[in-house]
């Protein structure tokens, strides 16, 4: 079988839970290395790492804090040690939070922005350089809300256009020897949704603004990662492909 990611070695963050996880499961399948990387959910990582070897694949669970510059650092250099040199970053790693315009303060902006903007460059930056001259491939999970901003979530919203503008910036900054993509997610069944536990009218509100009458999986964001991930898109970078269901505001 013709595995799109064999051979590679793939940096997913926040892959214990959710969208990261999928990610990583689905890379496997391609034939990708996969670190699955974790800042507190040891155990949900090693149920991650174990799926994959269950199936055949090889995984490695490896802890950091993205907002953390030398975790960051030291997450890449294990991940030469264990698997090899990288050739895939996933900044999937993130937190949302939505409060009213009258609840933000300056921790509420700064959990969010250092994790969702400031780790993401943190984990980008040690990417290119384990990159080298062989080049790679960069994908950052952003958010339908970077398009569409959603009432109630400025600086979440905020965080997300900042990822949609460094995605582009990147491309062309890094351009001839790093391909740099997003994915903008609309709403994604994930254990931080249940989290947030929206009620019925919060979804029936999505679902009348989506074509496709039905909530995301993270299934759904992962194949779209293998696309982005694979030669499948060489003549595609600098772009955010929204997997949303069609959902407009």
């Amino acid at each position: 079988m013709n595995r799109k990611l064999q051979g590679k070695v793939a940096v997913v963050t926040g892959a214990s839970k959710g969208i990261g996880a999928q990610i990583a499961r689905r890379f496997a399948e391609e034939g990708a290395k996969v670190v699955v990387n974790y800042s507190r959910s040891k155990e949900a990582a090693d149920k991650v790492v174990s799926d994959i070897k269950a199936a055949g694949g090889e995984a490695v669970a490896l802890k950091a804090d993205v907002r953390d510059r030398e975790e960051i650092a030291g997450l890449f250099a294990e991940t030469a040690k264990t698997l090899g040199p990288a050739d895939i970053l996933v900044n999937n790693a993130g937190v949302y939070n939505f409060v009213p315009l009258e609840n933000i303060d300056a921790g509420h902006f700064r959990d969010q922005f250092d994790l969702n903007v400031l780790g993401l460059i943190y984990a980008t930056q040690e990417a290119v350089k384990q990159f080298g001259d062989r080049g790679g491939n960069i994908i950052n999970v952003s958010s339908i809300v970077g398009h569409t901003p959603a009432p109630g979530g400025s600086v979440y919203s905020a965080t997300k256009a900042a990822v949609e503008s460094l995605t582009r910036s990147l491309a062309f900054e890094l351009s001839g020897k790093v391909r740099v993509n997003a994915i903008a997610p609309g709403m994604v069944e994930t254990e931080g949704l249940h989290d947030m536990n929206p009620d019925e009218a919060f979804k029936d509100s999505f679902m009348t603004r989506s074509a496709v009458k039905r909530l995301g999986t993270p299934d759904d964001i992962a194949k779209a990662a293998i696309y982005l991930a694979s030669d499948d898109s060489s003549w595609v970078s600098g772009e955010s492909l929204v997997v949303g269901g069609g959902f407009r505001i």
